[in-house]
């Protein structure tokens, strides 16, 4: 499975910033897929993950601003940033999950300034 992450950028605080990430390769019709992200001198920590039915699931600092949703005919999720924090500043990366097999995809640098 190969994962190809786009839609990282610079942004001001308060601002916006969608993030996509298309899979491909040997895609299973149930699998779990994500994003988690990665500070500076931080471990990398989970952000949101979406099933395949639509089950999510946030990490509560992002609730109620970030909105993972994904489009299964084109084997894509995608992250909504809204009301974006200098502490979400990080790589994010996507991860897909099926059948015990994890994987992620390039990393995509997310800065927002204050």
């Amino acid at each position: 499975v190969q994962l190809q992450a786009s839609g990282g950028g610079s942004v001001q605080a308060g601002g916006s910033l969608r993030l996509s990430c298309v899979a491909s390769g040997r895609i299973f019709s149930m699998n779990l897929m994500g994003w988690y992200r990665q500070a500076p001198g931080k471990q990398r920590e989970l952000v949101a993950t979406i099933a395949s039915l639509g089950n999510t699931n946030y990490a509560d600092s992002v609730k109620g601003r970030f909105t993972i949703f994904r489009d299964n005919a084109k084997i894509t999720v995608y992250l909504q940033m809204n009301s974006l924090k200098p502490e979400d500043t990080a790589v994010y990366y996507c991860n897909y999950n099926s059948l015990g097999s994890n994987y992620w995809g390039q990393g995509t640098l997310v800065t927002v300034s204050s």
